[in-house]
């Protein structure tokens, strides 16, 4: 059975300014500011942590579905999704809001200004998990990653309620969110995902330490950036996995989205926490060396090749038998 990916789905659009912000605003004035930058460029980039997700299980053989809300304007962005193998037939179109975006710029010394349009987004509170699990047959797994927070709070329930293991993934939305609204979020999860700043948040604001989080979680999972990842299950010791090399930094942006990709695609085939863990960080170096979050191919051999160059013989050797569909399934953006 799938695994069902539920979040945002969205657009960036990212332009660069070669002045300074600051030159052109006048500190007395900012409650009548008015004002126009002329930019250098223009990127726009396919995002949305649930199509991120997607989108790399897609690209290591797997069928994810993908379940959220976006506008008419989706068209081009989901044939892009289901041209590399994302299930995109339980995605909800609004009749009113575009599809999610983000419209940022950044001036040469780094500063930004941007608006986040969550447009359709807010739609996603009106989707029902069950007719997605109808139609395709049953869910392995569920993920509730960011999204409109009401969506978050349906999916995380109906999930509870009807039996479906889930994974609770809140990320960016973990900074607005008040301590019951976390824990009704993460309670009972299979998996809990963070990094290491959400996961001191979550401690915060929820008032549970690590101890206590483990009793209401099967696993744990936290991201440490440059440290690379550690699981842990109560009762037994955590596991450790490091960062997978990278072949040159060019945008971390999606890095987490990739590392849950290759982690949840792992425990879906079967294999164990600590290979799950290896496969996504290596997905993980896969997104940090292009520029977007699904920008990057993969090929069979070299994904194997790193693995082992990374991990170890015995980690390839676990992973190639689960990558027999990764040459008809992967192709080149």
């Amino acid at each position: 059975m799938p695994i069902a990916v539920t979040g945002s789905i969205a657009t960036d659009h990212l332009m660069t300014f070669g002045g300074k912000f600051r030159d052109s605003l006048v500190v007395d004035q900012l409650d009548k500011i008015s004002v126009s930058f002329l930019a250098d460029d223009l990127e726009v980039r396919r995002g949305g942590v649930a199509a991120n997700i997607a989108f790399g299980m897609a690209c290591l053989g797997l069928d994810p579905v993908l379940v959220g809300a976006v506008g008419h304007d989706f068209a081009d962005y989901r044939s892009w999704l289901e041209r590399h193998g994302v299930d995109c037939g339980s995605v909800r179109t609004s009749d009113g809001h575009h599809t999610a975006r983000f419209v940022c710029t950044t001036d040469s010394a780094h500063a930004q200004i941007a608006t986040f349009y969550p447009g359709a987004m807010s739609e996603a509170r009106k989707i029902e998990l069950a007719p997605v699990a109808e139609r395709v047959g049953g869910l392995d797994l569920v993920v509730v990653g960011a999204n409109d927070p009401e969506a978050m709070r349906r999916h995380t329930d109906e999930c509870r309620d009807r039996g479906f293991a889930f994974a609770a993934d809140p990320s960016q939305q973990l900074a607005w969110s008040d301590g019951e609204l976390i824990r009704e979020l993460i309670d009972g999860a299979t998996y809990f995902l963070s990094n290491e700043y959400e996961s001191a948040l979550t401690e915060q604001k929820t008032g549970w330490n690590t101890e206590e989080i483990l009793t209401r979680v099967g696993t744990v999972v936290t991201t440490l950036g440059s440290e690379g990842v550690r699981v842990q299950r109560k009762g037994e010791a955590p596991i450790h996995v490091g960062v997978a090399p990278v072949q040159g930094l060019v945008d971390p942006t999606g890095v987490g989205d990739g590392f849950r990709a290759g982690f949840l695609a792992s425990v879906g085939w079967g294999l164990d926490l600590e290979r799950a863990a290896q496969v996504g960080c290596l997905l993980a170096a896969h997104v940090i060396e292009t520029l977007g979050p699904q920008e990057y191919h993969l090929t069979r051999e070299t994904f194997l090749g790193r693995l082992a160059e990374a991990y170890g013989d015995d980690a390839a050797a676990d992973v190639e038998p689960m990558l027999t569909r990764v040459q008809q399934k992967i192709t080149q953006p």
